[in-house]
């Protein structure tokens, strides 16, 4: 039900006063864990009046400077985007060599300080960490390593696919400017950095990372419903890596196998399904 605060890994749900006597609006923040749901905070409910455009984007900044400050917490972010990915690398390795060889290297850091002077956004920590690890999937037939059989786009695809984005923003708010204030369309963020596509040479839909909360979002061409998973990048490639390690205790996808290459159940056409093989664990 809720929506990512401005503090990491918690959720806000809003609930309406006047459903209960003398009571006001209230953000209600919580943790939400597979088997257990923690109230952190129970606050009035900020006001409803519509921000400017220049109101947004303070907000916006102020957001992600408050995701800057924290070396000890970057830290282990590393530590566990780096875990999450040699985890997933080493089942590919083991049981699909050919997805495993199409997996571009890592890039140095002069190379992400360069990207992030073109996109104009901070890189946070996990991303720079994973970008250090590798810097995106050129697929097998079409296909990424990724649940979905998605993948991870380079670094170039990264800055092209943000400024065609970015590109469309300014044309849309052209548009924007005449429409009355609940018919305006945000097409992209600033803040959006690409990161997962549909397919190693699709662009039609995909996950970006935002910058200013920390959790993945779904863009999409045909405007299909985001989903349900509030994900940031750490607990998309755990639970990427619990598949593989655990595939009969897969929930959103299934991996499987045709010949050296993985290949995940839920993008099987007729032909592939007579080849595929589960993998196991």
């Amino acid at each position: 039900m809720g929506r990512p605060s401005d503090l990491p890994g918690i959720l806000t749900v809003m609930v309406d006063g006047d459903l209960f006597e003398d009571c006001p609006d209230l953000a209600v923040g919580y943790i939400r864990e597979p088997d257990r749901i923690e109230i952190r905070y129970v606050n009035p409910a900020p006001s409803t009046e519509p921000a400017t455009d220049a109101q947004e984007q303070e907000q916006e900044q102020d957001r992600e400077q408050e995701r800057i400050a924290d070396p000890a917490a970057d830290a282990v972010t590393v530590r566990e985007i780096a875990d999450a990915w040699q985890r997933i690398t080493r089942r590919l390795q083991d049981n699909a060599p050919d997805s495993h060889a199409a997996l571009r290297a890592g890039v140095g850091p002069a190379v992400i300080d360069a990207l992030e002077r073109d996109l104009g956004v901070r890189i946070p920590p996990e991303l720079r960490a994973l970008w250090l690890l590798t810097a995106g999937d050129a697929g097998v037939g079409g296909r990424g390593c990724l649940p979905g059989n998605q993948a991870l786009m380079s670094l170039d695809e990264v800055a092209a696919f943000h400024r065609q984005q970015m590109d469309a923003q300014v044309h849309e708010d052209t548009l924007n400017a005449r429409r009355p204030e609940h018919d305006r369309f945000t097409v992209w963020k600033a803040a959006w950095i690409p990161v997962v596509s549909f397919g190693p040479a699709d662009r039609t839909s995909g996950l970006y990372l935002d910058a200013a909360t920390g959790y993945l979002g779904r863009w999409s061409r045909y405007n299909e419903a985001p989903g349900d998973e509030l994900d940031t990048l750490v607990t998309y490639l755990e639970e990427a890596a619990d598949m593989l390690e655990a595939p009969g205790l897969a929930t959103r996808d299934r991996p499987g196998l045709i010949g050296g290459t993985l290949v995940w159940g839920s993008r099987l056409d007729a032909e592939q399904e007579e080849r595929w093989q589960p993998l196991t664990g």
